[in-house]
């Protein structure tokens, strides 16, 4: 117990009825369990697991290659589903992406898990932007607009003789 709170790898979903029913996150290493009375606290392993399935929160962050290392994978799971049980599933790509200041991943830089939970928005493009992988890009066949990459494609590679020489300015710097 760390006592500090900084990764968010130890996030828990707490339910409390005082006087209503409510649902939010907390980091475990920073409540005593004394603190806890009345409480249904779920984690990891109350949400979905190999024998009985997985969420979909679980799911979606595997699909979307939000994971590396999984350590800071649970306490992010554990907040988007907090967040989402609290607000019905009600929620912008906005609101989502800032919900995750007591969660660090230092492996993924937080993008692929952010991109992975804004799917859950209700303005999330349905079906989400599929984003080609680099390997499977190819030189464009056009010169400077891509006409050869396809309708599909936002965007692809250009090789060093697609851009126009003269627009380049080379500065050679000498001690």
């Amino acid at each position: 117990m760390c006592k500090e709170g900084g990764c968010g790898a130890c996030v828990v979903a707490v339910t409390v009825n005082d006087p209503h029913r409510r649902t939010f996150s907390v980091n475990s290493c920073l409540v005593s369990v004394t603190s806890c009375q009345d409480w249904e606290i779920t984690t990891i392993e109350g949400i979905g697991n190999r024998a009985r399935g997985y969420h979909p929160v679980q799911r979606t962050l595997a699909e979307y290659n939000g994971t590396q290392c999984g350590y800071c994978s649970p306490g992010f799971v554990m907040s988007m589903y907090s967040l989402l049980e609290a607000n019905g599933y009600d929620l912008t790509q906005y609101e989502i992406e800032n919900s995750f200041g007591s969660n660090t991943c230092r492996c993924t830089g937080s993008r692929p898990i952010l991109d992975a939970f804004k799917s859950f928005a209700k303005d999330a493009p349905k079906p989400p932007p599929k984003i080609e992988d680099i390997e499977d890009l190819k030189i464009c066949a056009g010169k400077g607009d891509c006409k050869g990459c396809g309708k599909d494609k936002n965007w692809c590679m250009v090789s060093q003789s697609d851009v126009d020489p003269p627009r380049i300015k080379k500065i050679n710097l000498k001690d």
